[in-house]
């Protein structure tokens, strides 16, 4: 949810590490761990009922084009 922390566990960094490449950029290491934990908290927002509508999501877009 909003304002989640964005702690991560060692033992899924250690799982993250062990699927990656031999040589690996940071920046991507960085941006995966970034994916993992928004996608975790997603998940999290799915599960609790905190979700839009269709009709929800096209009114909120529908409000930023005006």
């Amino acid at each position: 949810g909003k304002g989640e922390d964005m702690s991560v566990t060692r033992d899924k960094v250690l799982e993250l590490v062990r699927n990656l490449s031999d040589k690996v950029d940071i920046e991507e290491l960085l941006y995966r761990l970034y994916l993992r934990e928004k996608l975790a908290a997603a998940e999290e927002d799915i599960a609790a009922g905190q979700t839009l509508s269709i009709e929800e999501l096209r009114n909120q877009v529908t409000s930023w084009h005006q």
